[in-house]
């Protein structure tokens, strides 16, 4: 029996290690070596980047999330090296029986278009998602174009619990394919009452006077323009929350489009991991928890 040999061809592994991290090296017949790859690599870029935004202390969130970033760069990097270098190695190599078109297309298919997918769709849904503030509603706690981590083990069975204070992404009521970030002031049950600078919870004021508000031990900033609220009145339906934006006489909140449903909270912001401003990144807000 003739047993033929080919050579792998060095630039079709280069291709395919570009296409999909180990990709390479399953076209070199090393499958250990592709699995292996691919592994490290979904997770340092899917669940590795919510370890980092959720459970490391604020000051180390920004480098290890560059680290992060620049170890999967550099596994897919080292991954296109390699697969190039063993495809030239390879001269007289035997094609196994399992080395054919076919399953190079099934692998591209459960892995580009099912595994990566899922993995990041599930990281995003149930952990971490990263949220741009496209408006100046919440100045001066986020500015437009800071980049946010907003936790989303939030207001579910198990998870954290929604409290007064937490600034908090959610489902706009009046379209529903946009997602805002507000404060929560009350809560289901809350008596708000809001007349010109002054809001109260249950009778308590917000008030600590320089801008500065708070409640149930937490204070975060606000600001206020011309002319100053409406004066309102009213009792937080059972199921929802009050929500108002730090820039108050600039944000479309409860104010206007009344209690959002719990069902629609969706996470609570955490991090500020990038920020850009009209002169570029805005260094100083990097890695700022905002209160």
């Amino acid at each position: 029996m003739n047993v033929v040999t080919v050579r792998r061809n060095k630039w079709r592994a280069l291709a395919m290690s570009l296409v999909l991290p180990g990709f390479g090296q399953l076209y070199n017949g090393e499958v250990n070596k592709a699995i292996w790859l691919f592994l490290i690599f979904l997770l340092l870029t899917g669940p590795g980047i919510a370890m980092i935004a959720l459970y490391l202390p604020a000051g180390l969130t920004m480098p290890v999330l560059v680290f992060s970033v620049v170890a999967s760069l550099s596994v897919w990097v080292w991954g296109i090296a390699d697969a190039w270098r063993g495809a030239r190695a390879r001269v007289d190599y035997v094609p196994a029986p399992w080395q054919i078109s076919g399953l190079y297309a099934l692998v591209i298919l459960l892995c580009g278009f099912v595994v990566v997918p899922a993995t990041v769709d599930a990281v995003r849904t149930h952990e971490v998602q990263s949220f741009d503030i496209a408006s100046g509603s919440m100045e001066p706690t986020l500015l437009r174009h800071d980049l946010v981590f907003a936790d989303k083990r939030y207001n579910c069975v198990g998870c954290k619990a929604v409290h007064r204070g937490d600034i908090a992404i959610f489902t706009y009521p009046n379209d529903r394919t946009q997602i805002y970030v507000k404060r929560i002031i009350g809560l289901p049950g809350d008596v708000i009452t809001i007349g010109g600078r002054s809001i109260s919870v249950n009778g308590q004021p917000l008030d600590m006077g320089a801008g500065t508000e708070g409640i149930d031990g937490r204070s975060w900033q606000v600001q206020w323009g011309d002319p100053p609220a409406a004066e309102m009145r009213t009792t937080v339906p059972s199921g929802a929350v009050f929500v108002l934006g730090d820039n108050r006489s600039n944000s479309t909140d409860s104010r206007h489009f009344g209690a959002v449903p719990l069902d629609d909270v969706v996470g609570n912001v955490r991090q500020i991991w990038a920020s850009f401003g009209d002169g570029g990144i805005r260094w100083e807000r990097l890695g700022m928890v905002p209160r």
